[in-house]
C-alpha cells in the first residue's frame, strides 16, 4: 500500500441488489479473508457487478501518487479534475473511483470490529471490519477505487 492508500484489499461479490433504482445496484461483498464486508451502491450502468466477481476494493486520501494532498501539492491544483494529459494518478489503476465524505463510524457487528460509513454524492458505502484494518479511514474525505 502506497502511503495515499488507507485499505485495500481483494472482495468476493455475495449479492447484486438492482430493484430500488435504474441505474444504482447495491452490491454486499466479503473480503477474501472473510473479517471484512462492505455494502456499497453503484451506478451499474458505469460498473456492473454479478455475484461471484471478485473485486479490489482501495480508499485513499488522495489520488496523488506520492500520497500529497491534491491541495498542498503546489501545482495550482484545486481538485481531482485539474489531472495534466498523461499525468499518472492512483485513478489510472482503477476502474470504478469516487470521491466522498465520512460520515459516521460505529461499533462493529462483533468485538474489535468497527464500521465506516461514507457518502458519495448519495451513492453509500457501509463497510464494517477489524479496527486496525479500518481505523486509517478516520479523515473527513476519502477516495473509492474499484477494479475486477
Amino acid at each position: 500500500m502506497s502511503d495515499a492508500q488507507l485499505f485495500e484489499d481483494t472482495f468476493t461479490v455475495t449479492s447484486v441488489n438492482s430493484q430500488k433504482y435504474d441505474r444504482v445496484s447495491r452490491i454486499s461483498c466479503t473480503s477474501t479473508d472473510n473479517l471484512t464486508t462492505f455494502t456499497l451502491d453503484v451506478n451499474s450502468e458505469l460498473y456492473p457487478c454479478a455475484v461471484g466477481e471478485s473485486l479490489s476494493l482501495a480508499l485513499a486520501s488522495t489520488l496523488s501518487l506520492d500520497g500529497k494532498n491534491e491541495d498542498a501539492s503546489g501545482a495550482g491544483r484545486t481538485g481531482w479534475r485539474d489531472v495534466g494529459m498523461g499525468e499518472n494518478t492512483l485513478a489510472n489503476e482503477y476502474d470504478y473511483v469516487c470521491h466522498g465524505k465520512v460520515y459516521r463510524f460505529e461499533e462493529g457487528s462483533t468485538a474489535g470490529n468497527m464500521s465506516v460509513f461514507v457518502s458519495f454524492g448519495g451513492l453509500l458505502l457501509h463497510i464494517d471490519g477489524p479496527y486496525n484494518k479500518l481505523v486509517p479511514l478516520r479523515i473527513d474525505y476519502i477516495y473509492l477505487l474499484l477494479k475486477k
